[in-house]
């Protein structure tokens, strides 16, 4: 009489060590671009907060010259880690017809802040509005401006 046979065959082993492989496999990779992205947001997220920072220095500025680009970098250290910088400019978006030096006016700021991740640049856009007086010498730069 035969005893049982105990225990898995070589083929079994093998058979249960490529599925186990493959599974395992699949984990670490759904793993890693989980990650990823995780740390592309969190860039995202540091970049979102320094350009609301900026946009709400650049609205508080009333000497802040329109219709002139300025730009800056921000320190590693003092920008939580994000290596990038930024450009704005003011304009006058609205005024009323015939506005001269001394009148008020509706002023845009357009911020375009970028920032280094992943070795690629990365942008985006922010706008914000305040309300301003025209100085003297703008006027003649205003023939973009919208008016009622």
């Amino acid at each position: 009489m035969k005893s049982p046979r105990r225990g898995f065959t070589l083929l079994e082993v093998l058979v249960a060590t490529v599925i186990m492989a493959v599974a395992v496999s699949g984990l670490l990779s759904a793993i890693s671009a989980s990650l990823n992205n995780a740390s592309r947001l969190t860039d995202y997220d540091r970049a979102a907060l320094l350009a609301k920072r900026k946009l709400d220095e650049l609205l508080l500025d009333t000497r802040l010259p329109k219709y002139t680009p300025i730009e800056g970098v921000w320190s590693p250290a003092g920008a939580e880690g994000v290596e990038g910088g930024w450009r704005a400019m003011a304009t006058v978006f609205e005024s009323l017809p015939q506005a001269g030096p001394g009148s008020m006016a509706l002023e845009r700021i357009e911020l375009e802040v970028w920032w280094t991740s992943g070795g690629r640049r990365r942008s985006f856009a922010l706008e914000g509005f305040r309300r301003g007086v025209i100085r003297p010498g703008e006027q003649a730069l205003m023939g973009g401006a919208r008016r009622e």
